[in-house]
């Protein structure tokens, strides 16, 4: 099937549309782009020097891979990247990367709602939901399956990880560790994200491990080291665990507490 191409949309000569790919009225497909099979974008959207998966939706009005908002830019050929199914809501703005990284990217199964904005050099793991409004400065690295709710300024640096909970509102100046829910004005972390784990089906002893591993990071008065040293000497540490311990040792903005 061949694109479906409003008569009022401008395309770049370079363009490349795969199949079934539908642009609708006054959008703008610039320089550089590359759409997937089945990729829609729609009315005024604004898309240039962007790679699109396969069945991807970019809704009204958004723009994708415009100039990063960095003064040091100097007009590097550097791209933003979105992963298959990924949709992009209303007015969401994704700007390309720097000379720093060379691109911005967008994972597989993400969600973006109206009005976020993905500064330049952000990474967006797979299947991440991100709710309206919400600010990601550069150099943002969100890791598989977290959700961020509406209104949240994230950073420049911070890493939110894996099933990570962020409410709504939040300002987030530091990195937010895996599996566990942090809200408010300031941050804080408010446990493990249990809700999000029953829901994605990790079994009962996996939570429990992580809940015990929490209580040890953050609520008994050991430092992060002395905590991360007791729980790696176990022989039967499970992988979330790990994951959990590896990803507070390795931060370099620091971890709520």
């Amino acid at each position: 099937m061949p694109p479906a191409i409003h008569a009022s949309a401008i395309i770049d000569p370079g363009a490349r549309l795969g199949a079934g790919v539908e642009v609708g009225p006054f959008a703008v497909v610039g320089p550089g782009v590359e759409a997937g099979e089945g990729t829609r974008i729609g009315p005024h959207a604004v898309v240039e020097h962007t790679t699109l998966g396969v069945g991807c939706t970019v809704a009204a009005g958004a723009v994708l891979g415009a100039a990063p908002q960095d003064r040091k830019y100097a007009g590097a050929p550097t791209r933003l990247e979105v992963g298959d199914g990924t949709i992009i809501r209303e007015y969401a703005t994704l700007h390309r990367g720097t000379e720093a990284t060379g691109r911005t990217r967008v994972g597989r199964g993400c969600f973006l709602m109206t009005y976020v904005h993905v500064a330049h050099d952000c990474a967006i793991d797979d299947y991440v939901t991100i709710a309206n409004m919400v600010q990601l400065a550069g150099h943002v690295h969100i890791e598989a399956h977290a959700t961020i709710s509406g209104l949240c300024p994230i950073h420049q640096f911070v890493r939110i990880g894996t099933y990570a909970y962020v409410g709504g509102g939040s300002r987030v100046p530091q990195d937010v560790p895996p599996y566990t829910t942090a809200v408010g004005n300031p941050l804080k972390l408010y446990g493990i994200n249990t809700v999000g784990l029953t829901r994605a089906g990790f079994p009962s002893d996996v939570r429990m491990a992580l809940k015990r591993a929490y209580r040890l990071l953050f609520n008994s008065g050991l430092t992060t080291s002395e905590a991360a040293a007791r729980l790696r000497a176990n022989p039967s540490l499970l992988p979330e665990v790990r994951t959990l311990v590896d990803f507070v040792a390795h931060s370099e903005r620091g971890v709520l507490a």
